[in-house]
């Protein structure tokens, strides 16, 4: 069995004398069992690899009886827990084959395509160089899957459901993919859906479409789709009170405090086993620069807040504050993060007369949850200092 697993992307977070990842995942060796070279399945999925950038493994993810192997959304929304999506996750193989980013014209890649605009797994025929053995890939910003194995041969057995406005879009090779992004997210699919487009090269313009490596392809659309909401936002003139939201998703706490000033956002990363922190921020003029600390995390905690603004017509200052516990042993994804957010974001907020009381508020929630001392963390955030020194607007 082989078995990759990072550790909070080597920070040392962990500091467990055993890995709970290993010794919970061990009993899946019995899937071995049931691996085959050869099988029809559904595909729902596709993942383009980053090593050997710009010729990358293209994969399908596929299984030979799809339930819920990959659905995020569906998993929040029911309660799963990190062993259910693990025992879904390693139902999925990834069967690759070698491709230049730019390389289009081949069946694979069009097959490739297909399977990533299809709102339903697509009914395939696999046949593989050799049977695969159990393995589980962890990493802290993609889903993990089970074994990965050259494809031999591959061929879809039945018409994928495409939806007109997907297919008009991805055919539309004089639109920028930012701009194909923001049009499908406002026609109501999600971010997870629509990274498999823009992984696979479904979008942009004709001279610039290629396939974007998945691990890049979330952030990315986490970003764009940021970025294209930022854009409404910053136009709001009513700004927000302050308030507090908290909630979590499988062991990641979230408390989002908002302030009255124009828009700006930072992120602090704890973990309960560890003093140190991860950061990013971000003033009114946004990112010129990827948030290298707190990573894809950065942009999905992201759009689930400006979400929140938009949806309350208003703009603001969100500090948040993430509180990573033990109870969650194995990274799943940015997914996480996100799902996390919008379940904080969607409680009722806890609002406040000044910041002081709000930021007292935070230093005793994180005390009785998680008996961590916040005062650092708030001493060493660059917005609230910088509010704290700048006179406002309407000072003047």
């Amino acid at each position: 069995m082989n078995i990759e697993c990072v550790q909070c992307k080597g920070r040392n977070f962990c500091g467990r004398t055993f890995c709970p990842l290993i010794t919970k995942i061990s009993a899946q060796k019995k899937a071995n069992l049931n691996l085959k070279k050869d099988y029809f399945g559904e595909a729902p999925s596709i993942f383009v690899g980053r090593y050997g950038y710009p010729d990358v493994n293209v994969g399908f993810l596929s299984t030979e009886d799809y339930t819920e192997q990959d659905a995020p959304i569906d998993w929040t929304i029911k309660g799963y827990d990190i062993q259910k999506i693990i025992d879904l996750r390693t139902q999925l193989i990834n069967s690759n084959f070698k491709a230049n980013i730019k390389s289009f014209d081949e069946k694979l890649i069009d097959m490739g395509k297909e399977v990533a605009m299809a709102t339903k797994p697509v009914d395939v025929e696999i046949n593989l160089e050799k049977k695969p053995e159990f393995s589980l890939t962890f990493n802290q910003d993609i889903m993990p899957h089970g074994p990965s194995t050259k494809l031999k041969k591959a061929e879809i057995t039945e018409n994928p459901k495409i939806p007109t406005k997907v297919d008009k879009i991805t055919s539309d090779t004089d639109l920028k993919a930012e701009q194909g992004l923001s049009t499908l997210f406002k026609k109501g699919f999600d971010e997870h859906y629509l990274k498999d487009i823009l992984s696979i090269g479904n979008l942009g313009t004709k001279e610039k479409r290629r396939m974007v490596p998945t691990r890049w392809a979330i952030t990315a659309v986490d970003d764009t789709l940021g970025k294209d909401i930022f854009k409404e936002i910053r136009e709001y003139n009513e700004i927000s009170d302050f308030k507090a939201y908290f909630g979590g998703n499988l062991g990641n706490y979230f408390l989002i405090l908002m302030f009255p000033e124009v828009w700006s956002y930072e992120l602090f990363e704890m973990h309960v086993d560890s003093q140190k922190y991860m950061h990013d921020v971000e003033g009114f003029n946004g990112r010129t620069s990827y948030a290298t600390e707190t990573a894809g995390g950065y942009y999905a905690c992201r759009l689930a807040i400006l979400e929140r603004f938009k949806h309350e017509k208003r703009q603001g200052f969100a500090l948040a504050l993430r509180f990573i516990t033990n109870d969650y042993w194995a990274p799943l994804g940015v997914w996480v993060v996100r799902e996390a957010v919008r379940n904080a974001m969607r409680s009722k907020p806890v609002l406040f007369e000044t910041k002081e009381k709000m930021l007292e508020y935070a230093k005793k929630i994180f005390k009785k949850k998680f008996s961590y001392e916040l005062n650092l963390i708030l001493k060493n955030s660059k917005l609230l200092h910088e509010h704290k020194t700048q006179k406002k607007l309407w000072e003047f």
